[in-house]
């Protein structure tokens, strides 16, 4: 069986292939982890246990037992039997399987312990990460070294380039942009115009500008294969130059105008996720309150609805454009697409689902923006709240 490469950074581009149709069954696995001490011992146990079950499940939707079971979850017993892998972990771990398909990733969400087998994989636990309210990248750029990291509130982790093509430092980008490196020549300018070069600054030293221009655009060029469907702010760090520059070429429309300056090889990658994390959170804090002030104005108007009855379909349409949605909430019921009947109920009954998570996914699947929220910062209280496009 061919095993679709995983990744370990869960971006939104990712995210999407994940809840595209998939053969079935869709076996969706979430685990709170521990990330130090004597706990961390019982994050290998306690997910040997959810496969154990998750098996059960799997038959009980009528896979038939033996080789077809075993092969779909070889995979996940790998990886329970991967040593280094548990040894760093982060708050949570989401596992997704199906037929050809094995993703896992370590992720700063405190989960709930569950398993979904279905038609499609279950995404509502992730759904915060791409809250228009939470993640941001950094790049982290020296004529030495290029660091890509993606962040959160209160975490970071940096992402390997190497899938994406991009050149590690200024040196072997311009060693595979052209056939023969150019001759430094001996400065004639300081500054970013013209072809001078550029002295004693983090590094960026004896460089012609278009030299340093071409690297940039190999950097921006890889860097677009992760920010792919992405919206998400992008945080530079680097010397003051050097980002004048890199905003002239990146085709990223969420670079902010605020950097972090200096010489970003002498700052931990904590240090500059905690700086950048200052930066976006302003970016993310005015879009939630210009959203929901543009809800507050569209009540009444046929713009604007709380009623989860009209929000779902609305969703399946296309028509819902910001989605505001309670962290943690859930609503259960059915959705017959075909002809619009839609039913909730107080509890789960057989063949339901999250009915919150559908209007989520579709939202998502239609590139509207979703803000996952504690219920104090609803527009008006209530679990669910959405703008339609029209």
């Amino acid at each position: 069986m061919e095993i679709t490469p995983r990744t370990e950074i869960l971006t939104k581009n990712e995210l999407l292939n994940l809840i595209q149709k998939q053969k079935q069954p869709c076996i969706s696995i979430y685990m709170p982890t521990h990330r130090v001490g004597a706990d961390t011992q019982q994050n290998q146990i306690r997910f040997k246990n959810l496969l154990r079950e998750a098996q059960e499940k799997t038959l009980a939707m009528g896979v038939r037992p033996g080789g077809e079971v075993e092969t779909l979850f070889a995979p996940a017993f790998e990886l329970h039997r991967n040593s280094l892998f548990w040894k760093k972990q982060s708050d949570g771990l989401a596992v997704f399987l199906a037929p050809g398909v094995f993703r896992h990733y370590r992720l700063p969400l405190d989960f709930k312990e569950s398993i979904t087998v279905g038609e499609r994989f279950y995404v509502k636990p992730v759904l915060p990460l791409f809250s228009s309210s939470g993640r941001f990248y950094v790049l982290a750029l020296s004529q030495a070294e290029v660091r890509v990291l993606q962040g959160f509130r209160d975490h970071i982790m940096e992402v390997d380039t190497e899938p994406l093509g991009m050149p590690k430092n200024l040196d072997q980008a311009l060693r595979y942009d052209t056939p023969e490196r150019e001759t430094r020549a001996q400065p004639v300018a300081a500054g970013i115009g013209g072809g001078g070069m550029f002295h004693g600054h983090g590094g960026w030293t004896d460089y012609p500008k278009d030299n340093i221009m071409r690297f940039l655009l190999q950097v921006d060029r890889s860097l677009q294969k992760l920010l792919r469907e992405e919206r998400e702010p992008l945080v530079f760090a680097g010397v003051e130059y050097i980002f004048a520059m890199y905003r002239e070429v990146t085709s990223y429309p969420y670079l902010m105008e605020e950097f972090i300056p200096g010489n970003p090889e002498t700052v931990s990658s904590q240090e500059l996720g905690k700086r950048a994390w200052e930066i976006s959170q302003r970016h993310h804090e005015k879009s939630l309150k210009e959203a929901a002030e543009k809800y507050r104005q569209s009540v009444g108007t046929g713009l604007a609805s709380d009623n989860l009855l009209e929000i779902v379909p609305a969703a399946h349409h296309g028509r819902v454009g910001v989605l505001f949605v309670v962290k943690g909430e859930e609503k259960w019921g059915s959705f017959n697409p075909g002809t619009g009947e839609l039913y909730l109920h107080d509890r789960p009954e057989r063949g339901d689902e999250d009915l919150l998570d559908l209007a989520a996914l579709q939202t998502f699947l239609n590139r509207g923006d979703i803000f996952v929220v504690e219920k104090d910062r609803m527009p008006e209280g209530k679990p669910v709240a959405a703008l339609f496009r029209y």
